[in-house]
């Protein structure tokens, strides 16, 4: 597919880069990049060739926030229309609240959450309001020196968005979190490591491809039917109730991989060689 607000590509190991590509506004979020955000992560990232994804952004920003230029509900939100909790979850996907009322960033976090496949943010500046939150949602965070990273929805009277009220304490604890959002300031990249909220911090030069050899140590060689288990087992497993709950998907997912890719496994590791693995990211077992 092609894109006018996102650049694409993928390199022989199956790495792709999605570079946020509205330089001249500083990447700023706008309804274009939403629908084109939730379709490549629903459609070309998904795609078997496809083993993990790195984010950043073109020129000097990852992005500043949502466009507030637009005419309107700059959100583009339906405001003839007033939702119930209950009206919303019986017909979330179905209009006018699938596009009237439900948060556009949320629509892209979830499908960055839902690919069963790392995905690995390399915030390359400022990432403000959603392109702070969105990268919640990708599975690491790396920061360029230059990064400057804020929740800063207090300062325009709405609430942060994009399920990062899930994703955030989970990150960083609730103290932190509660924090970072309740003062609504700027927060530099040693900030941003020091809370726990980014891996790493690299010189411009060096973000990106620190980024990409990462994803790339993550799945040259490797399964990626376990890895995908692997990333849905964390998630769900880490907020589940009992660890009865753990121990139902572990056992599902042990059986099924033990006579797929794990046969494979075994064998090379007896026999000294590198592993041929051919499971793929689009046919996981059913586990939960």
């Amino acid at each position: 597919m092609t894109y006018e607000t996102l650049d694409w590509s993928v390199d022989g190991d199956g790495v792709a880069t999605l570079t946020l590509d509205r330089s001249d506004a500083l990447n700023a979020f706008d309804l274009a990049m939403a629908r084109e955000l939730e379709r490549v992560f629903l459609t070309d990232a998904r795609d078997d060739a496809v083993r993990a994804v790195v984010v950043t952004g073109a020129g000097r920003a990852f992005c500043a926030g949502m466009d507030l230029s637009a005419e309107g509900n700059v959100f583009g939100l339906d405001e003839t229309l007033r939702p119930t909790p209950e009206e919303l979850r019986a017909h979330l996907a179905e209009p006018p609240y699938h596009d009237g009322v439900r948060d556009t960033g949320g629509r892209v976090t979830l499908a960055i959450h839902a690919l069963p496949k790392p995905v690995i943010a390399a915030i390359n500046g400022p990432a403000v309001g959603i392109g702070a939150t969105m990268t919640l949602a990708m599975d690491l965070r790396l920061a360029s020196t230059r990064a400057r990273i804020g929740f800063v929805f207090g300062r325009l009277g709405i609430v942060p968005e994009a399920a990062s009220t899930w994703f955030l304490p989970r990150i960083v604890g609730i103290q932190q979190a509660l924090e970072w959002v309740y003062s609504a300031e700027i927060l530099d990249a040693d900030a941003a490591l020091a809370g726990r909220l980014v891996r790493s911090v690299h010189e411009p030069d060096d973000l990106v491809p620190t980024a990409r050899e990462l994803a790339r140590s993550f799945v040259v060689g490797r399964s990626a039917t376990a890895l995908g288990l692997a990333k849905q087992m964390l998630y769900r497993n880490g907020a589940a109730a009992d660890p009865l709950e753990a121990h139902l998907s572990d056992s599902l997912a042990m059986f099924y991989t033990s006579i797929g890719d794990g046969k494979e496994g075994v064998a090379a590791f007896r026999e000294k060689r590198g592993p041929e693995f051919k499971g793929t990211a689009s046919d996981l077992p059913k586990v939960f």
